[in-house]
């Protein structure tokens, strides 16, 4: 089945398999990072545990590595134990709409070598459109033992990066917006542009006019002008915005993806690194 989900399969899920379903809502806003979790705990689908983009899924940030770097994964794994998650569980992820967080605990999952793991369609939004119960509950969680296989072909540091540039070995994508990508506005970083050689590939044209996830179909047709042949390396601003463009191309069909985390804040932190501002 796809890795898309919607709210009627959800509804249905926890109505006859709760014990091996576990739902995780990671609303955030970048601008305001204890916005999700007050979310949260005004209102969430029943049964559902809360992950902070900050605080859960990333790690400190430092001097290198980006501003969203990847979590210690061990840590990461003991706390997706600890919150019920093993190898035989289900997991649905949700964002407010079908924004850039809940892909990004897909990939975290999806890399340490979780098979069932879905996103829902929609988001927190549509659950409350179609006038499915909420709650301000937080669920009792029955701690148990995740223990990862880490898929490290799915994941490029900037030394790789930097070679398989070089070589060209392999299609670098950016997944930020247009005028960002071309260095016209940067709102976060101290330096605009983008990574030479990086082409632009906007996450948000994974959605439908409607804000719905394309369809497999549509979904090639978005990445028609890139080999499946290619080994493709997804980047954005700090490997957040980038994960719905994994997700997209591995629903499309392609095989050899791997994320950038640290992408163009981590780039552009060593101060010896080009920056682009033309289109590639």
């Amino acid at each position: 089945m796809s890795v898309i989900v919607n709210v009627t399969w959800l509804k249905e899920r926890l109505e006859n398999n709760l014990e091996n379903t576990i739902v995780v809502d990671v609303r955030f806003q970048l601008n305001d990072p204890e916005a999700g979790r007050k979310a949260y705990l005004e209102s969430h689908i029943p049964h559902a545990v809360y992950l902070d983009l900050n605080k859960d899924l990333s790690g400190k940030a430092e001097k290198h590595g980006g501003n969203h770097p990847l979590p210690d994964m061990d840590m990461f794994a003991a706390k997706i134990g600890n919150i019920g998650i093993d190898h035989n569980t289900t997991v649905v992820i949700y964002d407010q709409r079908n924004d850039m967080f809940a892909a990004r605990l897909w990939w975290l999952l999806d890399y340490m070598g979780h098979e069932n793991v879905y996103l829902l369609d929609g988001g927190f939004e549509r659950w409350v459109e179609q006038g499915h119960e909420v709650s301000s509950e937080i669920p009792t969680l029955s701690a148990t033992d995740f223990q990862p296989n880490f898929r490290e072909n799915q994941v490029a540091d900037i030394d790789e990066v930097r070679e398989k540039l070089d070589n060209n070995s392999a299609v670098l994508i950016d997944s930020r917006g247009r005028d960002r990508y071309l260095g016209k506005t940067e709102p976060l970083y101290p330096k605009a542009g983008h990574i030479p050689g990086a082409k632009n590939y906007f996450w948000k044209n994974v959605l439908d006019e409607n804000g719905n996830w394309k369809n497999d179909t549509d979904l090639q047709e978005n990445f028609s002008s890139l080999s499946k042949d290619d080994e493709i390396i997804v980047s954005c601003g700090s490997g957040v915005s980038a994960c719905p463009n994994v997700l997209a191309l591995k629903k499309a069909g392609y095989k050899n993806v791997k994320l950038y985390p640290g992408s163009f804040s981590d780039w552009i932190s060593y101060e010896e690194n080009e920056i682009e501002k033309k289109d590639e």
